[in-house]
Formats: structure tokens, C-alpha cells, sequence
């Protein structure tokens, strides 16, 4: 986890010089001062302050608007530092307008925009700095700038569709849970209470919804609530090692509906990032290795590498890519057309924008699919609660008459 230290050193000309960099740990901060000709004098942790804890994050929002208005400055014509300072001056993000003054010091003080980019990893990824610098180094940072605005606006899109698909059913099942608790913690025992002054047996069905009740109402309800949260903090923490995060992200890529949409999200990331990256002039390896770490799932990010190192052994993408199943055959095949051809990049892109297309689907499809599911849930649950209840009084009916 990456944190902010102050660090102070001694320059060439033997001023004494302070900052602050985000990084692992102090090791790496040293590495980097002395790549910097810095002889580190002191490294410590910076401590959190209020404003950093609360609201002081950096959204995609914010990024793009940055991106978007530095690209047009740059286009026009202003000096890389003016540009920073303008944009330190008029960014609403506090937070964020800090990041940029400092990121301007550094260019100031003699560094590339992407090594001072590289200082922030929370807020410019390896995507974003590596693009950079491969924008600084062919001289069309501002073309690479619009890309790259270009390129997270997409990705906060998919992450948006996504989002929108798990939120509804999440919502309904939670809805539905709620209604069915407050029914047998607060209105079943009424009933119960009833039925035992009548006397006799009570049907299986009523039986059944009674004893659920009593036990949810007691101790029983605390011990449901104390195991769910106990497998919950389980997931969270079985998800932070590197077995954990196989398990779960290879479980969700095999779930029947839900599976298929997250197979498609990877396809759409994987050649979207890969095809912004190639036609920014990033290396190809540098390029791999970039969409393997913003893969957000296990599985595809160890396909990924072993394309890398497919490729590094002097195979072409495609080759590689056809032996991991999460990718589908017209995916590996419009690649290899696109290798052969030389026009990778916009085939990465058509491919992307193909998925985009087919994400929407999906997602219209899952909602189509997982609402009529839950209706059913629902309904039927509820009414067989109700039916449970109403049984015994109509058996009172009956031997009334």
C-alpha cells in the first residue's frame, strides 16, 4: 500500500532540499532521490490529517476535466509549468489542486511530467504516466492527453453499466429480506400468541413459519446475523491474498449469468487499455504488463502476463491469447488479422467498442432476466408466510360449521 513521506536530502550544488512523495515504503523513496542525484538525509511517514481523510480523494471526474483542459493548453500553445499553475489555481478539488502544484514544482525543478506524475500512483495510474511519457518523448503529449481523457471516460462507463447491473436485484433482495424479517420477528408471533390460546395441533406449513419465527426473534436471529457477518469479513480477507483473489474472481467468472457480463467487461478493459497504450507508443511488453495490473480480475491478469511472456519469447499476441478460455475465439482471431496487418490498434479499438455494445446487452438482458426471478422470490415467500397464518383459521372455520 502506497503512503506519503516527507523526505529531506542534499543536492549536487549542496542545498539542503525537502518534499513529499508517495511510495511503498522509504527504501523506494531513497531509490528515488538518488536516482535524482539526492543524498537522502531524512525519510519518515507523513502523519493523516482531517482534510486528507475526509473528502480529499481524487475521482474520475476530476482526473478527466484535468486532463481534458491540459490537453487544450497544451495544444494551444502555454508552457508546460504555466499550464499546472493555472490549472492548481481553478481546480475545485482541494486535494487534487495540491497534487497539481506539486507535480508543477517538480517539472519546475527540472523533472519530466510523467516522472513527476509517477510521485502520485494513487491519482495517476502506471496507464496514465507511462502514456505521458510516451507523449513527451514523440512530442504529441497533448493528442496523448486527449486519449487518455478519451480512454477514462469509457472506462467509467463500463464501471458504470456494471455498477447499475448488480445494483438492482442487490437492492430488491435486500428490500425482500428486510420485509420477510419484520414479518416473522414482529407480525408471526402475534399469530402465534393467538393460535395457542385456541389449543390443538397447527398444521406442518404454520408449524414450520412458528418455529422460524421464535427462532429469529431469539437467540437464534443473533446467531444468523453474527455468522453472516463473520463470512462476510472472511470473503474480505480470504480476497486479499493472492489464492483468495483466484478463487473469488475465477467463481465469478463461471457464475451462470452473471459470469458471461464479467467475461465480456474483461474482454472490453483488455483491448481498450492495450489499444490506447499501443497507439500512444507504448511498448509492447511495457503495454502487457500495464493491462495485466488494471485487469481487476485474477484470472484475466495471469492470462495476460503469460501473453507477455509469450510475446517476449518472440510469439505473437494471438498465439498466446487462444489458450486462455477467458478470451473468445473472434477475439484472438481479429487480433491476429490485426497483427498481420499492422493496424493492431484499431483493431484493439473496433473489438473494445464491439464489447462496449455487447455489455450493454448483457446488462438489459441480466435485469430482464433476475426481475421476474426475484418477483417469484418475493411472492412467493410472502405468500406462503401468509397462507401458513391463515390456515389454522380456516380450519376454525371449518369445525365452527
Amino acid at each position: 500500500m502506497s503512503t506519503v513521506y516527507k523526505w529531506s536530502g542534499k543536492a549536487q550544488n549542496g542545498d539542503i532540499v525537502k518534499g513529499e512523495i508517495t511510495a511503498k515504503s522509504d527504501q523506494e523513496v531513497k531509490a528515488y532521490l538518488r536516482k535524482q542525484k539526492i543524498i537522502p538525509k531524512s525519510v519518515s511517514k507523513k502523519p493523516a490529517s482531517l482534510f486528507t481523510s475526509f473528502g480529499g480523494s481524487v475521482k474520475d471526474k476530476d482526473l478527466v476535466i484535468f486532463t481534458r483542459q491540459f490537453s487544450t493548453m497544451i495544444g494551444a500553445g502555454l508552457p508546460l509549468v504555466q499550464a499546472l499553475e493555472i490549472l492548481s489555481q481553478q481546480t475545485e478539488n482541494k486535494a487534487f489542486a495540491k497534487i497539481i502544484g506539486e507535480i508543477k514544482n517538480d517539472v519546475e525543478g527540472g523533472s519530466t511530467f510523467a516522472d513527476a506524475l509517477k510521485k502520485h500512483p494513487k491519482v495517476f495510474s502506471d496507464l496514465y504516466s507511462n502514456m505521458v511519457a510516451a507523449g513527451e518523448a514523440g512530442g504529441i503529449l497533448d493528442t496523448i492527453l486527449v486519449r487518455l481523457a478519451t480512454y477514462i471516460e469509457k472506462a467509467q462507463n463500463l464501471k458504470r453499466k456494471v455498477k447499475g447491473a448488480m445494483v438492482y436485484p442487490s437492492v430488491v433482495i435486500t428490500v425482500a429480506i428486510l420485509v420477510i424479517v419484520i414479518i416473522m420477528v414482529f407480525v408471526v408471533p402475534t399469530f402465534g400468541k393467538m393460535f395457542e390460546t385456541l389449543g390443538g395441533s397447527l398444521p406442518l406449513p404454520t408449524q414450520i413459519i412458528i418455529d422460524a419465527s421464535d427462532f429469529l426473534g431469539g437467540k437464534g436471529g443473533l446467531t444468523v446475523l453474527a455468522g453472516i457477518v463473520a463470512m462476510v469479513v472472511f470473503i474480505m480477507q480470504f480476497k486479499k491474498t493472492e489464492r483468495g483473489r483466484k478463487v473469488i474472481d475465477s467463481t465469478i467468472l463461471k457464475l451462470p449469468i452473471v459470469g458471461i457480463l464479467f467475461k465480456k467487461v474483461a474482454v472490453a478493459k483488455f483491448t481498450r487499455t492495450l489499444g490506447t497504450l499501443i497507439s500512444s507508443g507504448v511498448p509492447i511488453l511495457d503495454g502487457l504488463n500495464i493491462t495485466a495490473k488494471t485487469a481487476g480480475n485474477k484470472v484475466v491478469e495471469e492470462s495476460v502476463l503469460s501473453v507477455r511472456k509469450g510475446v517476449s519469447e518472440g510469439k505473437t499476441i494471438a498465439e498466446p491469447l487462444s489458450e486462455a478460455k477467458v478470451f473468445p475465439p473472434m477475439v484472438t482471431q481479429m487480433i491476429a488479422v490485426g497483427e498481420s496487418t499492422g493496424a493492431l490498434d484499431s483493431m484493439l479499438e473496433k473489438i473494445a467498442d464491439f464489447y462496449d455494445d455487447e455489455v450493454d446487452i448483457a446488462v438489459s438482458n441480466l435485469t430482464s432476466m433476475i426481475e421476474p426471478v426475484l418477483m417469484v422470490f418475493l411472492g412467493g415467500t410472502i405468500g406462503f408466510i401468509v397462507v401458513a397464518m391463515y390456515l389454522p383459521i380456516f380450519k376454525l372455520i371449518t369445525l365452527v360449521k
